[in-house]
């Protein structure tokens, strides 16, 4: 990943390849013909260390709106769902992370990919505007990390 840009989340950098869009709910996004492709950014992969279990409560091909919630997801340090991050039509899941979800760890940009939709994208982000949200947000996940470890 040569062309990528750095995010330092305390002593660990999060790369973020700038051939990429962006969510603000920290997935990354790569055009094909028609379609979005989705994954975990390395931000997220970060945080959620070593996700192990990936549930979907939507079925595909169906439409979902930006925000919907499609599933869950559990890991070492947390059980969240899992929402759309762009209107449009999900076209299918990446059946391979059902039975071994460990790509998402190992190879987030490439094999760890989530889903695929069919829509515009326009509210994705640069990932010069991400790294302005990440700065952002940064200071306010600290907060919750170190909460969580002070427990």
């Amino acid at each position: 990943m040569n062309d990528a840009l750095k995010f330092m989340m305390g002593q660990h950098e999060a790369v973020l390849p700038a051939d990429c869009r962006y969510a603000k709910n920290h997935m990354w996004a790569k055009k094909s013909a028609d379609a979005w492709r989705f994954g975990f950014s390395a931000y997220a992969v970060r945080l959620l260390q070593d996700v192990y279990f990936l549930d979907w409560s939507v079925a595909a091909p169906s439409r979902v709106a930006g925000g919907q919630e499609i599933g869950s997801i559990e890991s070492k340090k947390a059980e969240s769902s899992l929402y759309a991050p762009i209107d449009g039509r999900l076209r299918c899941f990446n059946e391979a992370l059902m039975a071994d979800p460990s790509a998402i760890n190992v190879d987030t940009y490439h094999a760890g990919w989530l889903f695929e939709i069919e829509g515009p994208g326009r509210e994705l982000l640069t990932p010069q505007q991400y790294i302005r949200h990440l700065d952002e947000v940064w200071v306010v996940t600290q907060r919750t990390v170190k909460g969580q470890l002070n427990e």
